[in-house]
């Protein structure tokens, strides 16, 4: 139209725009990418740390567990040569050249200790008797073990290869009669069911002596060679092998070891047994597992997110709501994966607790068994006296005495009472390792003791002189296993006067700066005051004594910060002296 004015608007905008829209979804997807990268890294190096710091934490609580395992199977077997030396039947048989029970009683010794084998060897070193009769006859003559045992007069520790591969762990120690060497008792130590337990778990463990050789191995190869020669065994590697190696060293810190061409976390600790070595290989496939769960699920999320942008900024307002349920689908498999991951650690951490405990409970169960020999022989003495008491109830109800009845009736149910309290202790020993120590007077304790002794002493025709103070003498001690004390004196005395013609025992009790109970007889004496608190030393006819007596009460009185003390009288008998530190005003208060 003539004289309008004609203007066109401008159409590049709406491409300039789309344009920098463009650029802004590149410049966010970049960056998004250059976080996720960044995150992804971090993530990586931290959690393999963190991982690789806990594996290892495990790692060296079961080496702990393996340690003790090894110490208490060297500490059991290496008592029995000890025991087996100071057992007078075997002594016997090499002496007197007879060996048609010696096995057989080998083979009750190893049932009860748990031993690889026990064998008994002669002066020339042929085994004459042993657990495994295919070895009777064999010549270990020239052994370490037969050598070195008749060098010394201690146990000796000897580890032997066989020739079949592994190592023999055995303790030898020599035995003499009248000061001579008449044989040696050899007790193998089972260590190789260690290596068998071991091979369940995923780790490779090794023990090496103090010569830096390998004994024991879950790795069969290994034994008998060095550490390094026996990581040095691996099959021969692969090009994909060395690629994935390098591809692993490149992205993850460089590892302790390979083993069998595999990376692993070496954890090594100390065995406290001839500078021994526990070394145990764990390998990285859990901490990868669980690292890459991880950064699986950081991909993840990256990837959601990168996905929910691009969706947002095309279709924001269509598909917000279904955005909104996806990522809440997402979250909750993800903290159903965090609450299973952490309802496995717990699981773990119960487990070690578990092992942990049964360790504690095993090593007093080994004490157990000691324990249970010292109850049985403190109960004959309570057994014997309600015997006596229901013979003599029974003859006073035939008399129609009812009254002095019902008092033997009343000392039975002591007795039971003593006889439960005996039990209540090793009970109380096995749950707990505890001792009931209290403040008691030493005079209730010798005039229980002489209560329950009374039936013996009356029909022995035993005259007792017992002197005690009158003020209390107070000690900190157990009450039962006191008077366990003076019924074994008390006992010991009865037997030692059986054959005199007017058999006398004295009990004297003195408060000083101890508190002094002096038991003496008009006996025969003592005849070897050097062995007379040895375990199962005694001169009474066989039926009669173990020689436990006087062993467990010298143990009880020092566990009691005292001390039992024996000599012979200078008029004939012998004088057994118990010192116990006495109970004074400023120690009781501080009880």
């Amino acid at each position: 139209m003539p004289g309008a004015d004609q203007t066109e608007m401008p159409r590049a905008l709406p491409g300039r725009s789309a344009t920098r829209g463009r650029w802004l979804l590149r410049g966010v997807a970049v960056a998004v990418i250059a976080i996720a990268a960044a995150v992804i890294w971090y993530t990586n190096a931290f959690l393999t740390r963190s991982f690789t710091d806990s594996t290892r934490g495990r790692a060296e609580v079961r080496l702990a567990l393996y340690t003790g395992n090894i110490l208490t199977e060297l500490q059991r077997t290496s008592v029995v040569p000890l025991l087996l030396t100071r057992d007078p039947s075997l002594a016997g048989s090499l002496t007197a050249g007879e060996y048609s029970m010696t096995s057989q009683k080998l083979i009750s010794a190893q049932a009860e200790i748990g031993a690889a084998s026990i064998q008994l060897l002669d002066i020339s070193g042929r085994t004459v008797a042993a657990t495994d009769r295919n070895k009777i006859g064999t010549n270990l003559g020239q052994t370490p073990q037969f050598v070195e045992a008749l060098r010394a007069r201690d146990t000796i520790f000897t580890v032997a290869a066989r020739e079949s591969g592994g190592f023999d762990f055995a303790y030898s120690r020599s035995i003499h009669v009248d000061g001579k060497v008449v044989g040696v008792i050899l007790v193998a130590a089972e260590l190789a069911k260690f290596e068998r337990g071991w091979a369940g778990f995923a780790d490779a463990v090794a023990v090496i002596d103090s010569s830096g050789t390998v004994i024991l191995a879950t790795e069969p190869r290994w034994r008998g060679r060095s550490l390094d020669e026996a990581l040095a065994i691996s099959p021969p590697d692969t090009a994909i092998g060395r690629a994935v190696r390098a591809t692993y060293d490149w992205a993850n810190s460089h590892p302790d070891a390979y083993v069998r061409g595999e990376a692993v976390l070496r954890n090594e600790a100390r065995v406290p047994f001839r500078g021994w070595r526990i070394v145990s290989f764990t390998t990285y496939d859990s901490i990868r597992e669980r690292v890459n769960a991880v950064l699986s699920l950081e991909i993840m999320g990256f990837a959601l997110l990168m996905a929910a942008a691009f969706w947002f900024l095309s279709r924001r307002a269509r598909n917000e709501t279904a955005v909104f349920r996806r990522e809440s689908a997402e979250l909750r498999q993800l903290n159903a994966r965090l609450q299973r991951e952490i309802a496995e650690r717990e699981k773990v951490q119960k487990d070690l607790a578990v092992a942990e405990q049964t360790l504690a409970q095993s090593s007093k169960l080994a004490a157990l068994g000691e324990m249970s020999a010292a109850v049985s022989h403190e109960l004959n003495q309570p057994l014997a006296a309600m015997k006596t008491y229901l013979a003599g109830a029974r003859l006073l109800l035939q008399r129609r005495r009812a009254e002095e009845a019902l008092s033997s009736f009343q000392r039975i149910d002591d007795l039971i009472e003593r006889m439960g309290a005996i039990t209540r202790q090793l009970k109380s020993y096995a749950r707990k390792g505890g001792e009931a120590f209290e403040p008691i007077d030493v005079r209730n304790c010798v005039s229980s003791a002489l209560s329950m002794m009374e039936p013996t002493l009356r029909s022995g025709k035993i005259r007792i002189t017992h002197t005690l103070p009158r003020t209390p003498v107070m000690v900190m001690a157990d009450r039962i296993r006191l008077e366990q004390v003076l019924i074994n004196l008390l006992r010991n005395a009865v037997d030692a006067t059986r054959d005199i013609a007017a058999p006398q025992v004295e009990i004297l009790l003195s408060a000083g700066e101890t508190a002094t109970l002096t038991v003496r007889d008009n006996g025969h004496g003592i005849a070897n005051l050097d062995e007379l608190f040895e375990p199962f030393y005694t001169t009474k006819k066989p039926g009669d004594g173990v020689g436990l007596g006087l062993a467990i009460s010298s143990g009880i009185v020092n566990d009691l910060g005292g001390r039992l003390t024996a000599r012979n009288a200078p008029g004939g008998g012998a004088v057994f002296e118990v010192q116990l530190p006495i109970l004074q005003d400023k120690t009781r208060a501080a009880e």
